[in-house]
């Protein structure tokens, strides 16, 4: 067993040696294209790899990847504070309401670990939330979109900013446009981003409102009678499985189904039919119904300005050898 243990410590060395030299040819406090070229060459292909494996046997993780970059970015920095646990005196932000729903977590682990096999605490956590969205968004058929990388894992978390940050599915579209346009996205990539709605599901809890005790009449009638069918009461348990997929024509393909879906009123949630009925919004809704590849060329712009807000580099964070906790070192 210590033999073991003693491989791993030199194999530890042996890349905190390299990074060391590496710094001096860093330009510090910027991302940048292939920023562990040197450091951990096979890191991208790594994690490539590990979200396509997970997507083989859990489809719906490259959902999750695509809502953790949302999470985390929109909350103070793309810092992978959100993967924090509840531990000495850290609140985790998935605590929040904002984060209901959310799943998967663990198999960043899944990730993180075959990581540190190959380049022992070179790849942020981070990192890996932003790149395993952008390749999770190429297995649900979206864009390809080439990222930097080189972003540090927060050493705190904060819970109590969440719902200041990120948006409700009630909230009003003014609250919503100001959210997104306070870290640099604008109006159609705002649009754009909401149409990350075409994939996955919404459980029951977040739709009664709109159906219980009279429908929204915003809903198209024969939908609403589709969504009682999924959710027949108006008091649902959070914790059984009771959903509606976003888009019941392609469920799991990012595509402009759900702009086509808002023109004939059936947006599942309260934000995604307003952007139909506010002014601000719907030019773009229009376009992005009409041109999938308009719609795809916004959403690639608008990740990327997302996946890029206010990230920690060079010494501000540190690179977490498990995501779940900070460094104990």
């Amino acid at each position: 067993m210590k033999a073991s243990s003693d491989k791993v410590s030199e194999r530890e060395k042996k890349y905190q040696g390299k990074q060391l030299i590496l710094s001096f040819f860093a330009v510090k406090g910027d991302l940048q294209l292939n920023y562990y070229a040197q450091s951990c060459p096979n890191a991208e292909e790594i994690i490539k790899q590990q979200v396509i494996k997970l997507y083989n046997k859990h489809g719906n993780t490259a959902v999750s990847w695509v809502r953790n970059l949302f999470h985390d970015c929109m909350v103070k920095s793309c810092d992978a504070s959100l993967l924090l646990e509840t531990v000495n005196g850290i609140e985790s932000e998935q605590k929040s309401d904002r984060s209901f729903g959310m799943r998967n977590f663990k198999y960043v682990k899944t990730i993180k670990d075959a990581l540190e096999q190959e380049c022992p605490r070179t790849v942020s956590c981070a990192d890996i939330v932003s790149l395993s969205a952008r390749d999770g968004i190429v297995l649900l058929g979206g864009p390809r979109i080439e990222m930097k990388t080189g972003r540090k894992d927060s050493k705190r978390s904060y819970l109590s900013e969440v719902e200041n940050t990120i948006p409700n599915h009630n909230d009003s579209m003014e609250l919503v446009l100001s959210r997104f346009q306070s870290i640099g996205i604008d109006t159609q990539g705002i649009v754009a981003l909401l149409g990350a709605h075409s994939v996955g599901r919404v459980h029951c809890v977040n739709l009664v409102h709109r159906l219980y005790p009279t429908v929204d009449p915003t809903l198209d009638p024969d939908y609403a009678e589709y969504l009682k069918g999924r959710c027949p009461t108006p008091d649902p348990d959070p914790e059984a499985v009771l959903y509606s997929r976003n888009d019941r024509e392609t469920p799991m393909i990012l595509d402009n189904m759900y702009y086509k879906n808002l023109l004939k009123h059936k947006g599942l949630l309260v934000i995604d039919q307003q952007l139909t009925s506010d002014p601000t919004t719907s030019p773009f809704v229009e376009k992005m119904a009409a041109d999938n590849g308009y719609f795809h060329d916004q959403f690639a712009r608008a990740v990327l300005l997302l996946s890029e807000n206010n990230p920690l580099t060079g010494d501000e964070g540190e690179v977490r050898k498990d995501c779940r906790y900070v460094n104990s070192e």
